[in-house]
């Protein structure tokens, strides 16, 4: 009779409730890795997925997460591993890192290169002394820096905070708004700094979604790249500066060689991710931002490209052999949003910049799927069930309002507001 084998320990999703979390789950799940999610929203359409033993409601959020992750620990028959899948569930791990070490495993640098990288002031001051290439950046503290910032800047610009706190989250969707004038930065600047100490405002590099690239990574605990991967998004959701929804492997030397460099320089430890945008003007590259610390919503394209980059975190912190498929050989693999690639090349159509042509031949080929599956569909039929619902709410809210006998007052200055 031959011996049981021994159960893996279990991986636990922090963050279940968007894509990346689904799609951590998913993928821990297919090498049998037993998993636990937690989520904020538990009734989120991500989680209406089965491959999870148990799905938590915690507010992934504050301390709630820390509390709920030591009481859920002593159950567990193993020191299990922590995928964080959201920027604040990644600085609750850090700056309460010395309560869950001893119960958890999981890959993080020290604690003030976490706050360091994820706070774009530190970020971009860093890469300044370093010499890495970014756009020109203005730290806006009050109206005084940012009148001097417009008076300086290139146009288009964008406006953004360093970080996206509640306080941010509460009162808009939009990750960064775009100024096409100094006048409209000005009422951006009033609009939006109540919602954050300090706002940024960047030159926007010129170029379409396809100049994005990124560098997906895993580095183990001396600070060596065990696994990178490099792709690019073909299209996005809004267009110019929302979400990825149709993504390809691609070679790019210069990202990688950027990516290693940014990482190497602070002796990185964990998951990490580099976005750079080549300006279509002049050919050159520059970081517009790194993630860290957990997966990010388009890092599932290294596994539909055979690349094992969870399991190689997995297995690298429990000091388990390795997986051998750790190596790009740039296949061309590409991933799919399907819902919101279907609304984004609907917009690039609408405006005469993507034929049907056009069209198929970015979508066909080998792909990996953001939500959609055929072994795990409930949460792809939910998210579409939820987007028909909102669909005839949202319609209404679009529609004008029946105009007035008298003039209209004057508007102010326009603003474009990029989610």
């Amino acid at each position: 009779m031959p011996a049981a084998t021994t159960p893996l320990p279990h991986a636990i999703v922090i963050g279940l409730d968007c894509i990346t979390g689904l799609q951590t789950a998913r993928i821990l799940a297919r090498h049998r890795v037993p998993v636990i999610a937690l989520a904020k929203d538990a009734r989120h359409y991500c989680c209406r997925t089965r491959v999870c033993e148990r799905i938590l409601q915690v507010n992934t959020a504050s301390d709630e997460l820390v509390q709920a992750l030591e009481t859920l620990a002593p159950r567990l028959p193993h020191q299990a591993v922590l995928f964080p899948c959201t920027d604040m569930s990644v600085l609750l791990l850090s700056r309460h890192r010395q309560r869950l070490q001893n119960w958890f495993h999981f890959a993080l640098p020290e604690a003030a290169t976490v706050e360091m990288l994820m706070d774009k002031i530190s970020f971009y001051t860093h890469a300044q002394q370093a010499g890495l290439p970014i756009p020109a950046t203005f730290f806006l503290r009050n109206r005084a820096e940012a009148v001097a910032a417009a008076a300086q800047l290139h146009y288009p610009c964008i406006l953004k905070p360093p970080m996206k706190t509640p306080v941010w989250e509460k009162n808009t969707k939009a990750k960064v708004y775009k100024a096409a004038s100094g006048a409209e930065l000005l009422a951006l600047y009033e609009r939006c700094s109540p919602w954050a100490e300090v706002l940024m405002a960047q030159e926007w590099i010129a170029g379409s979604d396809a100049q994005l690239y990124s560098c997906n990574c895993y580095f183990n605990a001396q600070a060596e790249p065990l696994v990178t991967f490099v792709a690019r998004k073909l299209r996005q959701w809004p267009p110019e500066t929302g979400t990825s929804c149709l993504g390809e492997e691609c070679r790019n030397d210069e990202v990688l060689h950027q990516t290693l460099r940014l990482f190497r320089g602070v002796k990185y430890h964990g998951l990490g991710y580099v976005e750079m945008k080549q300006d279509v003007r002049t050919g050159r590259q520059y970081i517009i931002e790194p993630n860290i610390g957990r997966p990010t919503g388009r890092s599932a394209i290294a596994e539909a490209g055979g690349v094992e980059l969870l399991y190689t975190a997995y297995c690298d912190l429990l000091g388990r052999p390795l997986p051998a498929q750790r190596t790009q050989i740039y296949r061309g693999v590409k991933w799919i949003y399907l819902r919101r690639d279907a609304q984004s090349a609907f917009h690039y159509w609408r405006r005469g910049e993507l034929t049907l042509k056009d069209w198929w031949r970015s979508v066909r080929g080998r792909k990996g799927y953001a939500v959609f599956s055929w072994s795990d569909p409930l949460p792809f039929w939910s998210d579409l069930f939820r987007a028909f619902t909102l669909f005839p709410r949202r319609a209404g809210a679009r529609k004008p309002a029946v105009a007035a006998t008298a003039a209209p007052p004057p508007q102010p200055a326009r603003l474009e507001r990029i989610n």
